[in-house]
């Protein structure tokens, strides 16, 4: 029987970047690595296997690179959550504060349906803004967010506070 990878030694840190004082977690070590890849997707669908999840949002952009296995494994469909701009349908927008200024996501209007159960996937959360926005959007068509799960939560700055949903499912904590 082969040991779970210790998913927390594949996050690399990387000091000052994208700017000075800045403490950056790079996941691309754990992408890099099949059994960890694959141990983070299962631990991140897990909880919600028998929630009757019909669609993962997953967040641009690692929260596609983990969100979509992650509806794979709950044989469910994938929604995008992209910044404005980048999408070429009708889409529904929300946009929200950051620390210096706003920022705006969009998904497709047809991404999903009233009543639909949403889970909301990214790679981490830090101030909450932008997973806070996913969830507006989902709540925009009328869709049911049963959860939301992350790989990373910066605790420091409780961005779970901004999140009006249960459960949050975060594998690691810094």
């Amino acid at each position: 029987m082969s040991r779970a990878p210790d998913l927390q030694s594949f996050i690399r840190d990387v000091p000052d970047f994208p700017r000075p004082g800045i403490l950056f977690r790079d996941v691309t070590p754990l992408l890099g690595d099949a059994g960890a890849l694959k141990a983070a997707v299962g631990a991140l669908a897990d909880p919600f296997r028998h929630v009757g999840v019909e669609k993962v949002m997953g967040i641009e952009s690692r929260g596609f690179v983990f969100g979509a296995p992650v509806a794979l494994a709950l044989e469910t469909g994938f929604a995008l959550v992209r910044k404005a701009g980048k999408l070429p349908g009708r889409t529904r927008r929300v946009t929200y504060d950051l620390e210096y200024g706003t920022d705006t996501v969009e998904m497709h209007e047809d991404s999903l349906r009233a009543g639909e159960r949403v889970l909301v996937v990214d790679d981490l959360i830090a101030t909450g803004g932008t997973a806070a926005a996913a969830v507006q959007l989902a709540r925009d068509c009328g869709a049911h967010v049963v959860g939301c799960a992350f790989l990373i939560e910066l605790t420091a700055l409780a961005g779970r506070r901004r999140l009006d949903v249960d459960p949050i499912h975060v594998l690691l904590r810094y």
